[in-house]
């Protein structure tokens, strides 16, 4: 299993962005399903933040057939691709987290005044993913 991750602008002009982010979500959600891939993604400041998880081969043929070719990302910039053995977001097919005061205090305490993952160095992107998946654990807890 691999884990893959990823950020990206926002090519949608305001008036469509929640319909735009509601179709990236179903469509992620129903290739995922249908390919055993679980991940996260998150939006905020135009930006998207997305971590995915499964084969290796699935993982490529998603980066090249569809996010390359989505109009509605722009300046895609990949992160490390790393061999895993436990997926971090099990439970998520495409769990979407949107614009948090959690996250934004996490930035924040990264150094960074405002959510850009292009300013993301690795580390970031490992500490980010830790945060998400304790946003994870806390939601089964309430639930």
């Amino acid at each position: 299993m691999y884990q893959f991750c990823y950020a990206s602008k926002s090519t949608s002009p305001k008036t469509d962005l929640l319909e735009d982010l509601a179709n990236i979500l179903k469509e992620a959600r129903d290739f995922n399903y249908q390919h055993q891939v679980t991940g996260v993604l998150y939006f905020a400041d135009g930006y998207f933040f997305q971590c995915l998880e499964g084969e290796c081969l699935t993982l490529k043929s998603l980066l090249v057939e569809r996010l390359n070719k989505d109009p509605r990302h722009q300046d895609i910039k990949l992160f490390e691709t790393k061999e895993i053995e436990y997926p971090s977001f099990p439970d998520w097919s495409m769990k979407y987290i949107s614009k948090r005061s959690q996250i934004q205090q996490f930035c924040q305490d990264m150094g960074f005044n405002d959510f850009n993952p292009f300013a993301f160095q690795q580390h970031h992107v490992d500490a980010l993913l830790e945060k998400l998946s304790l946003e994870q654990a806390e939601e089964q807890k309430s639930a």
